[in-house]
C-alpha cells in the first residue's frame, strides 16, 4: 500500500474585519492509497476548509501538499486542471451545488464536455454507465433537480464527481443533508464504489457514529487545529485527548440498561481570529495548567499511530 497523499504544516488563513481568521493551523497528515481518513469537528472547526485547501480550490496560506509523491502546492493553472482528473469532491448540499436549468444527463456529462474525453454517442453510453454505477435509474436521465429527492440528488453529486475516474475524492459532509434511511444508503454506495475502484476518501463530517463505520483513520480538529488522529477502532476505543473524549461521550447509547458517563464541556470557546498563544482548548479544558495558557502544543505520536496534541496527555492517561 503506497502513499497518495502528504500534508505538511499546511495553514490557511483569512482576512476578516476583525483581524486574521486561522482557518486550519498547521496541520500535517498523510493517507495510503483505498484508505479512508475522517475529519471531525464542530460546525466552523476548519475541516471543510482543509479538504479544499488540499484540493487546491482554495489556495493554502503556507505549508506543502503532496499527491503521488509530487508537490502540487504551487502549481500552475494548467497543471491544476489536469489534476481535477485524480481529485474530486462531492459537496454537502446536493441541491444548491447542482445547476438546477441543467438534466441528470448534462450534469454528469459536464466534466467531460469540459476535457473533451469522448464523441457525442460514446458521452451518451459513458453517461448511462456512470448513473448505472451510482444505482440512478435511466429514466431520471432528462429529469431536473428539482424534480428528485435528497438521495438521489446526491448520486448525481457522487456520478458527477466519478465522472473522470478520480483517485481521490474529498467527501465533504455528503450525508449531513439527507434522511438517516437514506444516509445509510449512500455510506453503503460510497463504500462500494471505493472497494470497486480502490478509492482514496477524505470524509469531512460532524457526525461521529457516521465516521466511525466508513473510515480507516479518524483526525479530530478543534478551532483550525489537529488534536488527535489515529485509526477509528482506537479513537472509539482508548480516546486521549480531552476534546476527543468529550465528543465521544456525546453520542448516544441505544441501550436503556447501559449507563453512560458524560463528560461535560464546560466554558467558552477560544476566537480562531488572531488566537493567543496558548491552547486552542484552554478554556474548557478540565485538565488545564500552566504551561497550556502560554504556548500551543504540537502534535506528537503518544504510542505507534496515534498523534494528539496535549501538554498533558500523559498524566491525564496515565501513561
Amino acid at each position: 500500500m503506497s502513499e497518495i497523499l502528504r500534508v505538511e504544516h499546511l495553514k490557511k488563513f483569512f482576512d476578516v474585519p476583525a483581524g486574521t481568521l486561522h482557518a486550519v493551523d498547521d496541520v500535517s497528515f498523510t493517507i495510503q492509497e483505498g484508505q479512508t481518513l475522517g475529519v471531525v469537528g464542530e460546525s466552523g472547526c476548519g475541516k471543510s476548509t482543509l479538504g479544499r485547501t488540499v484540493l487546491k480550490l482554495i489556495e493554502p496560506t503556507s505549508g506543502k501538499i503532496f499527491f503521488e509523491g509530487r508537490d502540487i502546492t504551487d502549481i500552475s493553472k494548467h497543471e491544476n486542471r489536469e489534476l481535477r482528473k485524480k481529485m474530486q469532491i462531492i459537496f454537502q448540499d446536493p441541491f444548491s451545488s447542482l445547476n438546477p436549468r441543467f438534466c441528470v444527463s448534462d450534469l454528469i456529462a459536464d466534466p467531460l464536455k469540459t476535457f473533451g474525453m469522448y464523441g457525442k454517442k460514446e458521452l451518451e453510453e459513458r453517461v448511462l454507465e456512470i448513473m448505472d454505477l451510482v444505482g440512478l435509474s435511466r429514466r431520471y436521465a432528462y429529469s431536473y433537480p428539482h424534480e428528485l429527492d435528497g438521495g438521489r440528488r446526491q448520486r448525481i453529486g457522487i456520478g458527477r464527481a466519478l465522472a473522470l475516474d478520480p483517485e481521490f475524492i474529498v467527501c465533504d459532509e455528503p450525508v449531513s443533508a439527507l434522511d438517516v434511511s437514506i444516509q445509510a444508503q449512500i455510506l453503503n454506495l460510497l463504500q462500494d464504489l471505493q472497494d470497486k475502484r480502490k478509492l482514496t476518501y477524505i470524509f469531512v463530517t460532524h457526525d461521529l457514529s457516521v465516521v466511525k463505520h466508513i473510515s480507516t483513520d479518524i483526525m479530530v480538529m478543534y478551532i483550525g487545529v489537529m488534536v488527535e488522529k489515529c485509526p477509528a477502532k482506537e479513537l472509539f476505543a482508548r480516546p486521549l485527548h480531552p476534546y476527543t473524549k468529550g465528543l465521544l461521550s456525546a453520542i448516544p447509547v441505544p441501550n436503556i440498561h447501559h449507563e453512560q458517563k458524560r463528560v461535560q464541556l464546560q466554558g467558552e470557546l477560544s476566537s480562531p481570529i488572531d488566537p493567543a498563544e496558548e491552547c486552542r482548548f484552554v478554556k474548557r479544558c478540565p485538565y488545564a495548567t500552566d504551561i497550556c495558557r502560554c504556548k500551543q502544543p504540537t502534535y506528537e505520536e503518544v504510542t505507534p499511530g496515534h498523534f494528539v496534541s496535549c501538554h498533558n496527555v500523559r498524566e491525564i492517561n496515565g501513561l
